[in-house]
């Protein structure tokens, strides 16, 4: 199978993670797998992944840019120099790209629903989702299905998956180098590795430090990533007192090697498709703290593989975080049971199968 992913940009984060992992699986089944993206900081990952990158000027948050149908001849002249079976788009905009590339070239598109977009008029008269939609999780399929009006017909559940050889839990040996290099020493410390926007809910997280510290003087937090948020977000740190607390670091390419530091996961998220770097930390060991929203809930078995809080609430956060770091032997407990759902439910190897499927169903031959 010749397949093509198409996504807007290639810089860290949950796309970006996806199409890592399900394109590596692919090659290791012995299948081509091509990428065309506008770039980022990403890209080397691929060519050690086997995965041949292909930069085109598509990076644009509008479906209607021109610069996208200069980007058509390139495309479906790489579609035709490769032979390629299927088109797999990641964004709205290289949905709509993929559509008029599969009028051109006859094939077909299949299409992944990373999240949740707003019903505009746009999507509404192009819908443009190919001819299967892969969700992620449950609740992204309820809301392709209810808000999007996308037929249920066209709608294959198929959650992200982890390569577990990439995230396994970390020895005492390399935790205490991780800590060394990041300057923890002894504090124990609560993380978080994500896009600085405001859906995050980072804000949360930092109202509840002050919370935590009453507690755990000693802790600090650890945020990785960045985003449109970052200023605000450094500026409410200043506000409450934190700037020896709070550790801001910019976003790792390999986050395995940052998730072994932490004592506790936190995702303190308004909104969430599935929670890739959530299903990392528990692949990673690491106890978990999120917000009950989206596919987190699938992720997650309130007291018994983590703990689930309400959104926007620094107490209920700042108590759950506590409890985890008063209680070793119960976080770790926790922590067992959800590296042992991921292991059953949630392996790149099941991802990649079920996706092959639907390739194999609408793949040209």
């Amino acid at each position: 199978m010749n397949v093509l992913f198409l996504t807007t940009h290639f810089n860290t984060g949950g796309i970006t993670s996806y199409i890592l992992t399900l394109g590596d699986a692919l090659v290791q089944a012995g299948h081509k797998v091509v990428v065309v993206s506008g770039g980022g900081d990403c890209e080397s990952m691929l060519e050690k992944a086997g995965i041949r990158h292909v930069r085109a000027n598509i990076r644009t948050k509008s479906e209607i840019h021109p610069k996208l149908l200069f980007s058509l001849s390139l495309i479906n002249n790489l579609i035709a120099g490769e032979e390629i079976q299927i088109i797999h788009a990641q964004t709205r905009v290289t949905q709509v790209l993929a559509a008029w590339v599969s009028r051109m070239s006859g094939v077909k598109t299949v299409t992944t629903c990373h999240g949740f977009f707003k019903p505009r008029w746009f999507r509404k008269v192009f819908p443009c989702w190919g001819e299967a939609v892969i969700a992620i999780s449950k609740p992204v399929a309820q809301h392709l299905r209810e808000d999007l009006k996308v037929p249920a017909n066209k709608i294959r559940l198929i959650a992200n998956g982890i390569d577990l050889d990439r995230f396994s839990v970390t020895d005492d040996i390399k935790r205490k180098e991780l800590r060394k290099g990041l300057n923890i020493g002894d504090s124990p410390l609560i993380g978080v590795i994500a896009r600085l926007s405001d859906v995050k809910g980072i804000d949360v997280l930092i109202q509840a430090m002050p919370l935590v510290l009453k507690s755990i003087p000693s802790v600090k937090l650890l945020i990785a990533g960045r985003g449109p948020e970052e200023a605000e977000l450094k500026k409410l740190t200043q506000n409450l007192s934190l700037m020896s607390r709070v550790i801001f670091k910019d976003t790792v390419g390999k986050t395995s090697d940052l998730l072994g530091a932490f004592d506790v996961f936190a995702m303190p998220s308004l909104m969430e498709g599935l929670g890739l770097s959530v299903m990392e930390a528990q692949a990673c060991g690491i106890p978990v703290v999120a917000s009950r929203v989206g596919g987190l809930v699938d992720l997650i078995e309130d007291g018994k593989s983590g703990y689930l809080v309400a959104p926007g609430d620094p107490a209920a956060l700042s108590e759950r975080i506590i409890k985890v770091l008063e209680d070793p032997s119960g976080a770790q407990r926790m922590a067992q049971q959800a590296r042992a759902n991921i292991e059953r439910h949630f392996s790149a190897g099941l991802m990649a199968q079920k996706t092959i499927e639907i390739y194999e169903q609408y793949s040209r031959r």
